[in-house]
Formats: C-alpha cells, structure tokens, sequence
C-alpha cells in the first residue's frame, strides 16, 4: 500500500475523480489506486481480466448504495459498471423474460417493468442501485424479493476466467445474501428476471402497504397504484434518493432483521417485558425475525440521534444512518454504528449484523 493510502484517514478530496465518495450514496470512501469505467458486459469482463494481469485486486462498483467504503479507500482497480439497457428473451402465455444489463439503474427497470404492465417488481420501487446488485443483496421491500422472480445469473468467474450463467436455484439466495454477497469471486454480467404479464400487482404481503393502498392483505391492485404507493412510502422514510435530502445520503437500511431461533427469541421477549412485544415475524423452520428498528429505538438510539462528524440516525427512519454533513469520515459513520450495535446487544442480548457490503473498514 502507498504512502498515500496509508496516511488518508478521513475523507479524500471530493474533486479527485478517483474519490470513491463520490460513487455511493453515502458519499463516502477514499481514492481508488485505480478508476475504469465499463459501459458493456464484454467490457467488464475486460476491466477485471486487465487488472489480474496487473496483480491488482479488483472492486465492481455500481450504484454503490449498499457499500460502505473506507477512508483509505481501494488500493487496486475499482470498475465502475456503467452497462446499460434490458431485452426480452423468453415469452411464455403468461410471463415475459428480460435479461437486464448489470449496470441498469434498478428503478428504471422496475419504472419500465409497470408501464409494460409486466407484474414482479412493482414493490421494489423506488430502491436506489443497480440491477446487477440485486441478486448480490437478494434485494427485498414490502413483501417482494428478487430471488422470486430471477431464473438466472450471467456472470464471469475470475478464478477460471469463465462467463456462465448460474440459475436462480444455485444462487443461494437467502434473506438479504446469496453466494455472491461474501465473496469476489463473481462478477455480475446481467440477470434474468422471468415476469407475469398482468395490469395487477402480485398479491399485497405487506400490512404498512396494504393498509397506504386501502387494500387488504392478500389483494392485488392495479400496477402503478402499487408503484406509487410504494414510492410515497419510501419517500417518507428517506429511502429513495434526493440530493437535497440529507436524510437520504445512507445505504438505506444499515442493519438487517435479526433472525433467531425460538430460544433466542424468547430470551429476548424476557429481557424486553418492560417494553411490550418486540415486533416479529415468523420465519421458516422455528425461527422468528424481529425488528431491527425498534431494537435501536428502544435502546435509546431515536430518530436523529447525532454521531460523530455529522453522521446521524436519519430524521425519518430509525434504521438508515446517514452522512447528514456530506464531509464525514466512513470512521465516523463505523463508530455510531458500533455504538448502536454494542447498545443493543447489552440491552437485548442480540447482535446486529450490517446490511451493505463493509469494503476497507470492519464493523
């Protein structure tokens, strides 16, 4: 590592094209040791093979709204994937196959997805990112989750040098992670997401969202309705982007929904009697996932609670923690967020795990 890298311990000058802030939604991290940009499938694959040649270790950024980037930034070759576009390339009597490019800006697609009155992803608006990403995440809101509609990967394997397509069964799709979450050995190329040709939304799963379309749990309403309100429900908790909303500079949700076995549960219900229900839904097998949110909340961490540097919990929603000063440093983001992880797990006896991809920092 460089001289350069070993002394930037805040964060890098935002002018430097190779200041990695200025490529994620937490307008955080450092310089990258170097900065390619490509716009094609073939062109990533060349990126990544140029800069094996050169020894160098390799970051595929995106969208980057689910990555945080440490103040020493990347000392290697950081792609920035810039494909574009989807196609149709299957049709059956009631479903359509896109194959979407990785670097596809998410709710351009899904935007596209509801106006072509193709029913899937409608209750993923409005999440920032690209598509590519969305397999890594196994992204999910209100109900929907990606590993539901995806059939298959395209991806190049930099161990074998190899472009394949892994289908969805092989994907290890789980909640918020898949094989590709933890491990750098895949690039994502493009993904195929197989589609149902209705006006109508898939069946309402979520109550928040039932309850804004004025709908009962279990209906389907018209696709742009769904849309809509999923957006405005989003907007009010600082979870779709705008540059001059502070409270939207985050990777959304910092931490996931613990998920714990029904011993574990109870122990917590035990340790939160004072406190009411702990908020929860029954998982697969006998487990129980609960709100990470009310967590933070009741152990004492409110909406806006400050950090260090100007980071915060945002205004709108307990579980976004956000750069609010735009000239934080990703330590000053890391601290609060230990701070939070630490308190909640000396009031509840549970441990908090992150949400984004941690990239030079730890947690």
């Amino acid at each position: 590592m460089s001289d350069v890298y070993a002394e930037l311990t805040t964060g890098a000058d935002p002018t430097d094209p190779a200041t990695l802030a200025r490529y994620t939604t937490l307008r955080l991290g450092g310089t990258a040791g170097r900065l390619e940009t490509a716009t094609s499938a073939e062109e990533i694959v060349q990126k990544v093979q140029e800069a094996q040649g050169r020894d160098e270790p390799v970051l595929i950024l995106a969208g980057g709204s689910n990555v945080v980037i440490g103040d020493q930034g990347f000392p290697g070759t950081v792609v920035l994937v810039r494909s574009r576009g989807f196609r149709v390339v299957a049709e059956g009597a009631d479903t359509v196959t896109v194959r979407v490019e990785a670097g596809e800006p998410w709710d351009d697609l899904v935007a596209a997805t509801v106006a072509n009155g193709w029913s899937g992803l409608e209750c993923l608006s409005g999440i920032p990112g690209s598509a590519g990403a969305t397999p890594i995440q196994n992204v999910g809101a209100y109900g929907q989750e990606v590993a539901e509609t995806i059939t298959g990967v395209q991806v190049y394997d930099r161990t074998d040098g190899s472009v394949s397509r892994i289908d969805a069964a092989d994907c290890g799709f789980a909640y918020r992670s898949s094989i590709f979450k933890y491990s750098d050995r895949w690039a994502v190329l493009s993904v195929d997401f197989r589609l149902t040709r209705s006006p109508l939304s898939g069946p309402v799963r979520y109550a928040e969202l039932a309850r804004a379309l004025g709908a009962d749990v279990g209906d389907r309403v018209p696709l742009a309705d769904a849309r809509a309100t999923v957006l405005r429900l989003r907007a009010g908790k600082g979870m779709v982007l705008d540059a001059d909303d502070p409270d939207t500079w985050s990777v959304g949700s910092f931490f996931t929904n613990p998920v714990l076995e029904r011993e574990a549960y109870e122990l917590l219900r035990e340790r939160a009697a004072d406190l009411g229900e702990p908020p929860s839904w029954p998982g697969a097998g006998d487990v129980v996932k609960v709100s990470a949110a009310w967590l933070i909340d009741k152990a004492g961490f409110a909406k806006g609670h400050p950090g260090p540097e100007g980071v915060a919990i945002s205004s709108k929603h307990t579980l976004a923690l956000t750069n609010r000063s735009g000239t934080a440093s990703t330590a000053a983001l890391v601290a609060l967020a230990r701070e939070i992880r630490d308190a909640v797990h000396d009031r509840f006896g549970v441990t908090l795990h992150p949400e984004p991809v941690l990239i030079n920092c730890i947690i």
